[in-house]
């Protein structure tokens, strides 16, 4: 019988997905099958993925990668959420903090209690019942504690990091390459389709060399060499709901320590981020290019770094949306060759490991059966619809009117879901999440009351617990919280002690 397995893996493309599917496929895969990676050094990437989630934890869990080690070589450091700032109205500012708010009762989440304590005017701000977003302020860190009791917001920290992307896929290549994946540096002059099916055959080089492959890993940024150019898969354009279509980005010197946090702040045709390194801090401005010029974008960034920039600003230019199939014949795109989502929630590293998952978890054989490319297609699209309108509240739910940009935010249309779980959430602090989607419940709560998105009612089930023990319930959670905070340590105390930057 002939063996139907796949064993010859060709990823197009390097930067942070090339070398994240090399380096997994490696560990996952194993020695059996013939995994090459070809880039060019001449092409360079993107690099402006330097924030994630917590999800990160998971991929680098896989890959067996001691963390302490990684933060050094990436000149990491820890994030425990984003700090959004004047997007509701001029002057606001709220954190979506990773990890939990307060504690259930009763299958009830926390803020339905929280929703009462406010009407009753005994509640501060809702971030006052997270340790995350009490802590990150205040520019502290720590990872989750065992020596502390069961049920303790020390217990159960959720962070993710800020890294240098260029030195994340050096330090992956590195791994990938010790488990035997082959690079080759060269430029794609040619892809060759097969006749009776149009699957990708073969890939050739300016310099004449031939590379067949069985499955092909499109990781070749905006342009899409496979699974666009190639295989003509299509984009569907997601410009109407999220308006940002270029951006400028420049590095500045490091100044004081660095935030627990990722910053973005909402300018008059867009937003701005600050994404803090052991070395340096990397900044860019996201923004409309139908609201404001190249260069009045770039003098905005340069107006409101914290240090003097490293470097001239590098502009780039996108368009938010999607292939119309991921996976199209034996071509899967990963990375910005599958789609772009502006990085405001930093979902752009964790969209590149998902994918990576989902590949592996429906891994093909030889005949490449429909039935699998359509289910990781319906799952992908699902993903990416679910974060785009994540990405939407921000800009939706605001009630700044001060420049054409953002009336245009406040009026759109949006997607049919989003509109109802608004209103849902409105009436009664509830909303309706699939198990599948990305981000949780408490996630779409900050976001929704960080921009005033306040429920009129709450669960009746609420009323079951007397007022007086309600007091007693909500002042506890917020004492319990500050003290655990007031025990943590500097995030920069604990960098100095554990990773920094070339320590041996």
């Amino acid at each position: 019988m002939t063996d139907p397995r796949i064993r010859n893996i060709v990823i197009v493309g390097g930067g942070t997905a090339g070398w994240m599917a090399a380096a997994a496929f490696a560990k996952v895969l194993g020695p059996d099958y013939a995994i090459r990676l070809i880039e060019s050094e001449e092409i360079g990437t993107v690099g402006v993925g330097e924030a994630t989630v917590p999800h990160l934890k998971l991929f680098n869990n896989l890959l067996e990668i001691d963390e302490i080690e990684f933060i050094r070589q990436v000149q990491g450091t820890f994030k425990l959420g984003i700090q959004f700032n004047d997007w509701g109205r001029i002057g606001d500012t709220y954190i979506h903090g990773f990890g939990t708010i307060g504690h259930d009762v009763s299958l009830l989440p926390f803020h339905q209690f929280w929703i009462k304590a406010n009407q009753l005017g005994i509640a501060e701000d809702i971030g006052a019942y997270s340790l995350n977003t009490v802590a990150a302020p205040l520019g502290k860190f720590m990872p989750s504690a065992t020596d502390v009791p069961a049920g303790s917001p020390l217990a159960d920290i959720a962070y993710a990091y800020h890294f240098d992307a260029g030195r994340y896929a050096r330090y992956l290549r590195g791994y990938a390459e010790r488990r035997g994946v082959r690079r080759t540096e060269g430029k794609i002059s040619q892809t060759l389709l097969r006749a009776h099916d149009g699957f990708v055959e073969a890939v050739v080089l300016e310099s004449g060399e031939r590379i067949d492959g069985e499955l092909f890993i499109d990781c070749s940024g905006f342009r899409g060499l496979l699974i666009e150019q190639a295989l003509h898969t299509g984009y569907l354009d997601f410009t109407h709901w999220l308006p940002c279509d270029r951006a400028v980005a420049v590095a500045c010197e490091k100044v004081g320590p660095p935030t627990s946090y990722t910053r973005s702040t909402a300018r008059d045709a867009g937003w701005q981020w600050r994404i803090p390194l052991q070395h340096r801090t990397g900044n860019g401005y996201a923004y409309s290019s139908s609201h404001v010029s190249d260069d009045e974008a770039a003098a905005t960034l340069l107006a409101h770094l914290d240090a003097p920039a490293v470097g001239e600003p590098r502009p780039l230019r996108f368009t938010t949306g999607v292939r119309k199939k991921f996976w199209n014949r034996n071509v899967v795109a990963l990375g910005l060759s599958s789609g772009f989502l502006e990085p405001l929630e930093s979902t752009s590293i964790y969209m590149i490991q998902s994918g990576i998952a989902r590949l592996l978890n429906l891994f093909p054989q030889r005949d490449f059966s429909e039935v699998v490319i359509n289910r990781y297609n319906a799952q992908a699209v699902f993903e990416y619809e679910r974060i785009r309108d994540f990405l939407i509240l921000h800009y939706h739910a605001t009630r700044r009117d001060d420049t054409p940009f953002w009336r245009q935010c406040r009026t759109m249309s949006i997607p049919d879901q989003l509109r109802e779980n608004i209103a849902l959430f409105r009436d009664s602090g509830r909303f309706f999440r699939n198990a599948e989607e990305m981000f949780a419940l408490v996630s779409w709560v900050q976001v929704m009351i960080g921009q005033g998105i306040i429920p009129r009612g709450y669960h009746p089930l609420v009323d079951q617990m007397p007022e007086r023990d309600l007091r007693k319930f909500i002042a506890g959670v917020g004492q319990v919280v500050a003290s655990c905070v007031d025990s943590m340590p500097m995030q920069q105390a604990f960098i100095d002690r554990y990773c920094t930057a070339g320590a041996a």
